[in-house]
């Protein structure tokens, strides 16, 4: 199950994981299921991160290959713009657009809290203010459902005062077949301590397409080491007698850039008057006075040329990232997207080959949805669909009721269940 590559991937996940991390196992002390939730189904929910849409195809995992003709395949899933990580995650989570759940970037500004959002920050990261909706561990927790984390956005702070009862603090340090064990143990508790909700994460496929590109054989190994994994979970649910279903989905796809010619910041900008964080397929520009919005809109679009340019009240319906959407005023002012392979870069410092973020309509940005298990019909093949859809599905296979506004609808991949 482990490969060579496992070594030199973990080792770039931890240059990215700047601070040292609690390695252990979180437990939120004195609960249980309710007898109610003792005998509903089980879901163990999956992430690749950075799984395109086309890999388990590309690069032959023979696992998924085989469990998704067990169950539901999906041509392609569809990210929230933009396709990015943090707003993704969060938005699989919620069955909110990033939009209106606040996480609307993996970096981004809040005028309100007069704060950044950034991705390596862990304060922010732990800072349940920035979090809205009801993520789905929070509203099984809610109706005493246990449910436990092995790393997803927002696992790790007590949004609406809850976190999974079991749950670990990011980090990639502690080895795979370690996680594996983890999964086997919780679902060896005994019934009323066991938990019928399990959030996965798998970091490595990202990484390996953004430092060596979606062609490549390292991006080849990570698949295979995420599809070996996939595969000894499902033996493990076997082992330990439980029938559980399963969803696996990617939070975005990648495609190659241009990481040689990129472009600085565009020099009309100052920053002296614009906030301006982070970003390279997408730049979001936050003005401190509002009068200074149009002249700047005007003076990027004369200019631009690998790029567009657009006002956030002018952004296109279809990616639900407008004014009129805009929890909390996250979304930039003036939003700035380049024409692939041209990418933004704002440091000047060598930048990676595999990117995302951009426009999710774009074929390198669709995502994966493999699902099987009881609870789903066999050798079924549906179309694409958008990601908000997947949070009903799972809060109806757990039994899950709930009241609050999301923007998925249960009707649009109830079909699949049988």
């Amino acid at each position: 199950m482990r490969k060579p590559i496992l070594s030199l991937l973990l080792l770039i996940c931890c240059l990215q994981n700047l601070l040292a991390q609690d390695l252990s196992q979180q437990i939120q002390p004195n609960r249980q299921n309710s007898e109610l939730q003792i005998k509903n189904p089980y879901v163990i929910f999956i992430s690749a991160d950075g799984f395109r849409y086309d890999y388990a195809e590309k690069y032959q995992a023979k696992n998924l290959l085989a469990l998704r003709e067990k169950g539901v395949k999906a041509i392609s899933m569809k990210p929230s713009f933009p396709s990015v990580t943090f707003s993704n995650h969060y938005t699989l989570a919620t069955g909110m657009y990033p939009s209106r759940h606040g996480i609307v970037n993996n970096s981004f500004y809040d005028p309100n809290k007069k704060e950044l959002y950034v991705k390596t920050d862990r304060s922010a990261i732990k800072d349940s203010t920035w979090y809205g909706g009801v993520p789905i561990w929070v509203l099984a927790e809610q109706q005493k459902m246990l449910s436990a984390a092995f790393y997803w956005l927002g696992s790790e702070t007590a949004i609406l005062g809850i976190r999974p009862t079991y749950w670990y603090n990011f980090n990639t340090k502690i080895p795979m077949d370690v996680r594996m064990e983890v999964v086997k143990n919780w679902l060896s508790l005994p019934e009323e301590k066991r938990p019928h909700l399990i959030n996965f994460y798998f970091p490595e496929v990202d990484v390996a397409g953004h430092h060596f590109g979606t062609d490549s054989k390292e991006t080849a190994d990570a698949v295979k080491l995420v599809d070996d994994c996939v595969g000894e979970m499902v033996k493990l649910t076997k082992e330990v007698g439980l029938d559980v279903n399963f969803v696996f989905v990617s939070d975005h796809g990648m495609t190659n850039a241009d990481n040689i010619n990129t472009m600085p910041l565009p020099p009309m900008i100052d920053k002296e008057k614009f906030i301006v964080p982070n970003g390279d397929a997408l730049l979001q520009i936050y003005a401190k006075d509002k009068k200074e919005i149009k002249s700047l809109y005007q003076n990027l679009k004369k200019e631009a040329v690998d790029y567009d340019v657009y006002l956030t009240n002018k952004m296109p319906k279809r990616w639900h990232y407008r004014a009129k959407d805009n929890k909390d005023s996250r979304i930039g002012d003036i939003i700035i997207i380049p024409h692939l392979p041209k990418i933004f870069n704002l440091t000047g410092k060598p930048t990676t080959v595999g990117k995302h973020g951009f426009d999710n309509d774009m074929p390198d940005m669709q995502a994966v949805f493999y699902a099987w298990g009881p609870a789903f019909k066999e050798g079924l093949t549906i179309n694409s669909f958008e990601n908000v859809h997947v949070y009903p599905l799972l809060a109806k296979i757990l039994g899950l009721s709930f009241d609050h506004k999301i923007d998925g609808d249960i009707k649009v991949l109830a079909p699949i269940l049988k």
